[in-house]
């Protein structure tokens, strides 16, 4: 306890039992329009900035987004889950890691899976506007941010609980995994993202970051050992993989968390399923659906996916 040993999330449509078209479905070609958000830029301590959308319903609960890498608050399986919660009369807030949301940041610095105090400058961000109950869920990147924020911190009691979908919750074997078969794919289209973002930031800062490196990427090895690591303060690439992969601060977490991880996904490793941990914890429930891809989880007549109605029905299970 708590492993859910049967998830609800069976039997997808035939199409959809295939890893790589649930992915590619849910990435290229599912449609869904972003709610009608506000946006503000919050200045944070070290003198940046990040910019968070929100919509305002229930002024006693909200729930906060957090996105996967390259990606930002618009993307669609934000947009879905946004108006998913909305609907709910949920107060929605979709933020974006520095350089993500169609804004470049002002620092060298870039954003990273351990980037837990950009994710407390947002909770403060929404705790400050007084709701008594506030949820979190996390994408990929985002989740390992998220389980991250509650293995490190203390967390506010007005933090209920939190939703992990498709979390690497062990960052090497997933780099591993990326870089075999199809998978291949996917690794070019980040590192392409990725490339572009950072001679944008090599044309900022010369002195911060080596041009001639870029052209050097193939995987997440020369990002994260030429950039990763030494612009956010990690010894090496080896040091920040350990360093921010979740597997190992989950024992610390007392806030109720579910990670919804399906066996299919062709982003996660071997030790991405931490059974073992869940199994010890009060706290972290593990669901790992046979079927899903990658934040995909599309459901048979239904423009929502499995994720965000799973989510819900865990937060109300913790509501006060």
């Amino acid at each position: 306890m708590p492993v859910i040993e049967q998830s609800e999330y069976d039997l997808p449509s035939i199409i959809h039992r295939n890893r790589h078209v649930s992915t590619i479905y849910a990435a290229l070609f599912k449609k869904f329009d972003a709610p009608g958000y506000t946006r503000e830029k919050i200045e944070l301590n070290d003198g940046d900035f990040i910019n968070i959308d929100f919509i305002l319903n229930d002024p006693k609960k909200a729930v906060i987004l957090c996105h996967g890498l390259e990606g930002d608050s618009r993307r669609t399986y934000n947009n879905s889950c946004a108006v998913y919660f909305q609907q709910k009369d949920f107060s929605v807030f979709a933020w974006n890691n520095r350089t993500c949301g169609g804004e470049m940041n002002r620092l060298p610095r870039l954003y990273h899976h351990g980037a837990v105090d950009d994710l407390d400058e947002v909770v403060q961000f929404v705790l400050k506007k007084g709701f008594e109950e506030v949820y979190l869920i996390g994408y990929s990147m985002g989740g390992v941010q998220l389980l991250n924020y509650f293995g490190w911190n203390k967390i506010d009691e007005r933090i209920k609980a939190g939703v992990c979908i498709s979390v690497p919750t062990h960052i090497a074997t997933s780099a591993e995994v990326l870089k075999q078969g199809f998978n291949r794919v996917y690794l070019k289209n980040f590192t392409i993202d990725i490339k572009r973002k950072l001679k944008y930031k090599a044309a900022q800062f010369p002195d911060f970051i080596n041009r001639d490196q870029i052209d050097s990427i193939t995987s997440f090895d020369e990002v994260d050992h030429y950039f990763t690591a030494p612009l956010h303060g990690f010894a090496s690439r080896d040091d920040y993989y350990q360093q921010v992969s979740p597997e190992f601060s989950l024992k610390n977490i007392t806030t109720p968390v579910l990670i919804i991880n399906s066996l299919d996904d062709p982003f996660l490793g071997e030790r991405c399923y931490p059974r073992a941990i869940a199994q010890e914890s009060a706290y972290v429930y593990l669901e790992t659906p046979k079927y899903g891809g990658h934040c995909a989880f599309p459901l048979r007549d239904s423009t929502y996916s499995y994720a965000e109605k799973r989510a819900y029905g865990f937060f109300e299970s913790y509501k006060s």
